[in-house]
């Protein structure tokens, strides 16, 4: 780690350095969110619901490649800041390495998977005659595309770990604006539709991919892409998969759940499916923001919890509670009063945009506290408490939000399909605090005082 980004772990103020990782980071959702709906608005110009609802079937596949880099680049930004903590350069090199192989290798084994089983999983998405066409070809050209799509995910975490939040931000951003550039060129004017849609996706990873590979190459000082290393120590893996199985854990349940509540909405028609599509999108914003606040400022708690800086790390929780509450207040007031202006990006219908706008205003509900839950889940997974952070990740989109959707789209059809999320999203949030606050007491009590830095404890 370079002198300048030790200072920005060790010597800022914490205000001070939780804005200079987050703001980055949060930039990068942001850019995450743009890239993500990028696909949905161009293909809506095309007026042609089956095509929108096409790619909201598809979207859980794209949301597993998501969750298995970010698997790897959650596991691994956490280990490497922590080693980085701990002076053990060796190792994070090694662990840079396995990031770097790992998300080639579980991203050529997702596309064989995918190409194979192509029909039993888009039945298993939800996909009904009308949009079977466009999914499968927009599914297809996405597997293709998984392995560059993996590993950009990854290492836009990884290179976070060394203080490089502005490198990891930049690489989004061009597979942004590479993406968006190219979706009104491939979908409207080519015209390629969905098809058009999938190949920009991909060839915007690639861009963002590329960019990364130069940073670590020429400009990174602790970060490594040798084959050797990883395969010096393959096993080592298991150490980032551990710490990073709930990121992943809760992106792969953000993707089964998508697939489920696809699956019990598509018996309302088609029209439902892509007011939920669109909705789901307007509203994804309050949490990813929250999202990547948290996201931002997790090398800063790993950081300081391998170091033992406990102060300091009580101090980050405390303004984190603070920032994300204020910033979920702040999104989830403008979502609620424009919500008929937003979703008419996505539909036109007017029963669409009805429909649309009645499940924004019900899923914001919790969009001011739902910061709370990614505090966190971030804190476990700094503290290296792989069970109890993956016991947070099951939470919201597993153990509460499953079940309801059987029993609220049982009792209230399409509205319990919506208010389901809301209720699991408070339950989660209730049990993250109450598990956050028990292991801050025990770590506090199982670290020696005199390997205590930073002050004393409160």
């Amino acid at each position: 780690m370079n002198p300048k980004q030790e200072r920005l772990f060790k010597e800022y103020t914490v205000w001070r350095a939780m804005f200079t990782m987050a703001v980055p980071a949060v930039i990068n959702i942001l850019v995450m969110v743009l890239y993500n709906m990028a696909d949905m608005f161009f293909v809506a110009r095309l007026h042609n619901d089956a095509q929108v609802a096409a790619i909201s079937i598809v979207a859980p596949a794209f949301t597993m490649m998501m969750a298995l880099g970010s698997m790897l680049g959650g596991g691994g930004c956490a280990l490497i800041a922590r080693t980085m903590g701990e002076g053990d350069s060796k190792r994070v090199s090694l662990y840079s390495s396995l990031c770097c192989w790992g998300s080639l290798l579980f991203g050529g084994i997702f596309a064989l998977v995918v190409l194979l089983g192509k029909d039993t999983i888009l039945g298993f998405l939800g996909a009904n005659d009308e949009m079977w066409g466009y999914a499968g070809t927009y599914l297809t050209i996405l597997a293709f595309g998984a392995p560059v799509m993996i590993f950009t995910t990854a290492f836009g975490n990884i290179v976070r770990a060394e203080g490089a939040v502005k490198e990891g931000m930049l690489g989004n951003l061009i597979s942004t604006i590479t993406n968006v550039v190219l979706d009104p060129l491939f979908i409207l004017v080519l015209p390629l539709g969905v098809a058009g849609a999938a190949a920009a996706t991909v060839l915007g990873n690639m861009a963002g991919a590329a960019y990364l590979l130069w940073y670590v190459c020429r400009k990174s000082s602790s970060l490594s892409l040798s084959p050797s290393l990883a395969t010096s120590a393959p096993l080592e893996l298991r150490h980032i998969i551990a710490i990073g199985l709930p990121n992943g854990t809760s992106s792969f349940l953000t993707s089964f759940a998508s697939a489920l509540a696809n699956n019990l909405m598509v018996q309302y028609g088609t029209l439902a499916v892509a007011a939920m599509a669109a909705a789901s999108k307007s509203t994804t914003i309050i949490t990813m923001v929250q999202m990547g606040i948290c996201v931002g400022v997790q090398p800063l708690l790993a950081y300081n919890y391998g170091a033992k800086d406990l102060s300091r790390l009580r101090e980050t929780l405390g303004k984190l509670a603070i920032l994300t509450m204020s910033v979920g207040l702040l999104a989830t007031l403008l979502c609620f009063c424009f919500s008929g202006p937003i979703i008419s990006v996505f539909l036109k219908r007017p029963e669409a945009l009805s429909l649309g706008q009645e499940i924004i205003r019900i899923r914001v509900l919790t969009g001011p506290i739902i910061g709370f839950f990614y505090i966190g889940s971030n804190f476990l997974q700094a503290s290296g408490n792989a069970p109890l952070s993956m016991l947070v990740s099951l939470l919201r989109q597993g153990i509460f939000l499953i079940p309801m959707l059987f029993v609220m789209n049982y009792f209230f059809e399409v509205k319990g399909n919506v208010c389901a999320h809301v209720a699991a999203d408070l339950l989660a949030v209730i049990v993250a605090v109450a598990l956050t606050v028990r292991q801050y007491k025990k770590l506090k009590k199982t670290l020696d005082p005199n390997e205590i830095t930073g002050g004393q404890i409160l």
